[in-house]
């Protein structure tokens, strides 16, 4: 059965609402930056529960099932089982670039738009892959893991400038390109690989497939999403074809990288260095243990995950989110949203604004339209957008109608969720 939520307007016309924003219960999990409370309560939202870290899964589900937004990082994992149980719930937050650790097409099934930030981190990533693309290329983590045991490797065999070396990057997206940007303005030879063609930054050259890249890369970058095509991508073949002596970074997602077949690379010699900074497999929380088959590896940095956490980082994602969460409570703008059928629209308080989403069936738009025609209702203005699953409908009335007319709504074949905002 469809769900049926709405929130206030900050019109003086006094309009009526089936749900006030001090009643909108948001969650907000892992530590999100403040920057999103913030954003919250200052547009009037008042029910924000903050929690600094990840919950078991029962704890969540008692969570989430008074919850109307959600919003989580990375290790949340929001399958459509607990979606089930989160009744209420009409958006989710990924406070994060990706957002895998959702289901999607489930969220969509049940009405539910998710929203991420995508572009937030990208310098913090492309620092991080810079600055570890220097360690490695100046064999600093061997050396400093030397030093920590007393021993001191003062010598210039096999450290380099990054000055005229090949960086290859994988994904010439947001953050592949800005490594681009900062590595061509080291003086490094910019070689990309991306299988959507995209404009080359600056110097940058595309490669016609990963091998040519692989083959004439002194370091190679990896920034690419979470698919059935990334899984694995380079595994033992593809770290064969690497340049002997080359580098590899990942700072991407764990799964695309076989890290077994890396440290066999890194054993034999034929890798001199690797950063990973995402694993298949990462602790829920900083109280757990941390176990990775490159630890026996002085010449491989490893770090938590941390490629946008910097504080910068935190603050945009927290606004930029919490923004887009607000702009869908307020005025049904899915505008960012990673599952749903994109419409933008400005706050309309001289009329009642009501949101229908429905399985994409054809004639749903007639019979949205009727029951307002029916009651003799002037419909001000309609928006439709569909994808393959589901269509999106705002309608704007100039009518002063009760919420019992969500009821006809909900009536409609293949309804999925209604709402009057105001």
């Amino acid at each position: 059965m469809p769900l049926i939520f709405a929130k206030t307007n900050i019109s003086t016309m006094a309009p009526k609402f089936s749900l006030n924003k001090n009643q909108i219960r948001i969650l907000l999990l892992e530590g999100i930056h403040p920057s999103a409370v913030e954003c919250f309560k200052k547009t009037g939202y008042t029910q924000v529960e903050y929690l600094k870290t990840a919950l078991d899964e029962d704890e969540l589900e008692r969570k989430i099932k008074d919850a109307h937004i959600v919003g989580i990082r990375s290790r949340t994992q929001l399958t459509p089982e607990i979606l089930r149980k989160a009744k209420k719930l009409f958006a989710i937050g990924c406070f994060s670039i990706g957002t895998n650790q959702v289901d999607t097409p489930a969220a969509k099934m049940m009405g539910i738009p998710v929203f991420n930030a995508p572009f937030s981190n990208t310098r913090s990533v492309a620092e991080l892959v810079i600055a570890e693309c220097i360690m490695l290329m100046r064999e600093v983590p061997m050396k400093n893991a030397a030093a920590h045991r007393g021993e001191w490797l003062k010598a210039a065999n096999h450290s380099f400038e990054v000055r005229d070396k090949n960086i290859g990057i994988v994904g010439y997206g947001h953050i592949g390109s800005q490594v681009s940007i900062l590595a061509e303005a080291l003086g490094m030879n910019v070689f990309y690989f991306d299988i959507e063609k995209k404009l080359s930054l600056g110097k940058a050259t595309p490669c016609g497939s990963l091998q040519e890249l692989l083959e004439i890369s002194d370091v190679v970058t990896l920034h690419v999403p979470e698919t059935p095509m990334t899984m694995n991508m380079i595994s033992a073949p593809e770290l064969a074809m690497m340049k002997k002596g080359s580098l590899l970074i990942n700072a991407s997602r764990g799964s695309v990288v076989n890290y077994p077949a890396l440290a066999e690379a890194l054993r034999t010699g034929h890798l001199t260095g690797a950063a990973a900074d995402v694993f298949p497999e990462e602790p829920a929380s900083n109280h757990e243990p941390f176990q990775s088959v490159l630890q026996e590896f002085d010449n491989v940095i490893l770090t938590p995950h941390i490629g946008g956490s910097t504080q910068e980082a935190q603050e945009k994602i927290g606004t930029e989110v919490a923004e887009k969460l607000i702009k869908y409570s307020d005025n049904g703008s899915t505008i960012g949203a990673v599952n749903f059928p994109q419409i933008s629209l400005q706050p309309n308080e001289n009329k009642q604004r009501f949101l229908h989403i429905h399985k994409n069936m054809p004639g749903l738009l007639n019979e949205v339209n009727r029951i307002f025609t029916a009651r003799g209702i002037n419909i001000a203005s309609a928006y439709l957008q569909t994808d393959s699953d589901i269509g999106y409908v705002i309608i704007d009335t100039e009518s002063d109608l009760g919420i019992n007319i969500l009821d006809e709504l909900r009536k409609i074949p293949e309804t999925i969720r209604a709402r009057m905002l105001y």
